[in-house]
């Protein structure tokens, strides 16, 4: 992951490029490792690079050996190996994993995105044609936004983060996943159409979990790409160790096969080859890192699942004050006053500023299962099947709302990248075509959520096949992340809002505000923050709160504790 800033038509670029390499500069923590910036014509590109593969010759913007394009690019593509395959002939200046986009434009033009296997944020310029192109990944992992100024009509703007742009922009927006941006039409268009898109089609496909469990691991082997110290988000919870198991796995076949075939790690390119083998460095043993308040049920799953799968654990706590002290911080590197959002993020935000100082730059992360599979606890109350996979859809489609957002910018914040495994494309067309009827929570039949997920590595009738996690952590009731760190510490966050907003505050939400109106406290409390350190109008448009599903009994409070089928509903603790 890095950072990018870019001005396509800026009027005197040669005057603004002191201002745009400030803009740039705000987003540095997303990129300590170095800066770089290009001018062609009248547009500015401006990276702030985290240096993940390609360390001695991936500094960007790169530009082409002849000169014409000049690309940016926040991400990483997984497939890259593959695609130098494809584009011998073409004359490679790096080992970076992104400058193949160059040669796939080329050969594609806005079709370009289709080929890339990745999350990614881009833009590329074509000098000869005064034509610049931007694209998002295909679910919005990677964080991207687009800014006009009515001053400037024909310039367009792009960031990385909105912070970038407040100031000189009055029309932001955040640039919707999938969709590639061509300043010859200056529209956004489409380019990701995937045969489950549509959630009014229900699927058929029949349940294949061995197909499942392959997908998966190949999806984590593929996140394995690095040259750096990695390790594993490890909650205890289902999703999370899972990814941590399947990651602790597939780095003991590298490091083996590593050896066995004495490969030269510091000469070879890193990523996955099309045999689907993993070539890697890194540390020789996982490690794997969980946070929470003292006591938290998460620690304590989170402990037990370092040592069935044999990571090198480091378990950090945060106290109730350290969590209220950075909620401006974390608003401010967020970008949104979503509820659901903020009080996941903080503990994430936390714990990536000690991971980052423990020597670590990448991480996997299980953000997506619970979208994928109908995994939040209201979805036992989906009346049937057609509307279960609907939710799945709408859920999926809004992940770069919230908790890819959440991923990506409260690891970011310190320069440290997640990965998520659950949201590769061939994963999810594998599990979004699947019959929902599968997927759904079926409490009297033993199906409980994401059944079909904890069946597929369930190892029990498989003798010669060891065990992924823990019987007791397979089949752990779903827990929120914001619950799980340590229930007191929502139960903080209320009280906390309670004595910032009186009752008349509440009842006089501020007219600018719209129909955008915080129903509690707490979303008053946020929503304050965050006009306080953007004070853009342009600003709130770029955000999106996560709703509860009311008529499915979704209770207002987004914490799965108040649902009726929680082990520990709200009224006991």
């Amino acid at each position: 992951m890095c950072g990018i800033f870019a001005a396509y038509r800026q009027e005197d670029v040669e005057k603004f490029k002191p201002e745009a390499l400030q803009y740039a500069k705000r987003i540095r923590h997303r990129g300590p490792d170095w800066s770089g910036n290009v001018i062609q014509n009248s547009t500015i590109l401006c990276h702030e690079r985290l240096a993940i593969v390609g360390l001695d010759s991936g500094a960007q913007p790169i530009v082409s050996d002849d000169g014409n394009y000049s690309l940016a690019v926040n991400g990483e593509i997984y497939n890259h190996i593959n695609l130098r395959d494809q584009f011998k002939s073409y004359k490679f200046k790096s080992l970076s994993d992104c400058e193949p986009i160059i040669p796939l434009f080329e050969k594609y033009d806005t079709d370009a995105p289709k080929h890339l296997d990745g999350m990614f944020a881009f833009v590329l310029y074509d000098k000869k044609n005064d034509r610049i192109v931007a694209a998002r990944d295909p679910i919005g992992i990677t964080t991207l936004y687009v800014g006009k100024n009515a001053k400037s009509p024909k310039t367009r703007y792009f960031a990385s983060e909105l912070k970038c742009l407040v100031d000189v922009c009055d029309e932001i927006s955040a640039f919707p996943p999938g969709h590639v941006y061509d300043s010859n039409t200056d529209e956004i268009t489409r380019y990701y159409n995937p045969v489950w898109w549509d959630e009014t089609k229900t699927p058929t496909t029949k349940l294949d979990l061995k197909k499942i469990r392959e997908s998966l691991e190949l999806a984590v082997r593929k996140r394995l790409m690095a040259e750096v110290p990695y390790g594993v988000l490890l909650s205890g919870g289902l999703d999370s160790s899972l990814i941590a198991s399947i990651a602790a796995r597939e780095t003991e076949k590298a490091l083996s096969s590593q050896k066995a075939h004495a490969i030269d790690a510091n000469h070879e390119l890193s990523g996955v080859d099309e045999s689907g083998s993993l070539h890697t460095t890194g540390w020789s043993q996982l490690h794997s890192f969980a946070i929470g308040l003292p006591g938290a049920p998460d620690l304590l799953a989170a402990e037990k699942v370092a040592h069935f799968i044999g990571t090198i654990h480091h378990s950090h706590t945060f106290t109730m004050k350290e969590g209220l002290d950075s909620l401006d911080d974390v608003i401010y590197h967020l970008e949104t006053y979503d509820v659901t959002t903020i009080r996941a993020s903080t503990p994430m935000f936390l714990l990536s500023r000690k991971i980052k100082a423990q020597g670590v730059k990448m991480v996997l992360s299980g953000e997506g299962s619970d979208e994928i599979f109908g995994g939040y606890l209201y979805f036992a109350n989906a009346p049937s099947a057609k509307d279960f996979h609907e939710e799945c859809v709408k859920r999926v489609k809004n992940l770069h709302y919230a908790d890819c957002l959440r991923a990506n910018k409260s690891t970011m914040a310190w320069g440290l990248e997640a990965r998520v495994p659950f949201l590769d494309k061939q994963f999810l067309d594998v599990c979004m075509t699947i019959d929902p009827e599968e997927k759904m929570i079926k409490p009297s039949e033993g199906k409980i959520e994401k059944y079909i997920l904890r069946k597929a590595f369930d190892t029990s009738d498989e003798p010669d096949v060891k065990p992924y996690l823990p019987e007791e952590i397979l089949w752990r009731q779903k827990e929120q992340f914001s619950d799980g760190v340590g229930y007191s510490w929502i139960d903080g966050l209320k009280e906390a809002a309670e004595a910032a907003v009186s009752d008349e505050e509440l009842a006089n939400p501020k007219p600018e505000w719209g129909e955008d109106v915080p129903t509690t406290k707490e979303a008053y409390w946020y929503r304050c923050k965050f006009d306080a350190i953007f004070k853009s109008k342009a600003a709130a448009t770029t955000v999106m709160r996560w709703i509860p599903k009311a008529e499915w009994g979704c209770h207002a409070d987004p914490s799965g504790r108040y649902a009726t089928i929680h082990e520990k509903k709200v009224d006991e603790v």
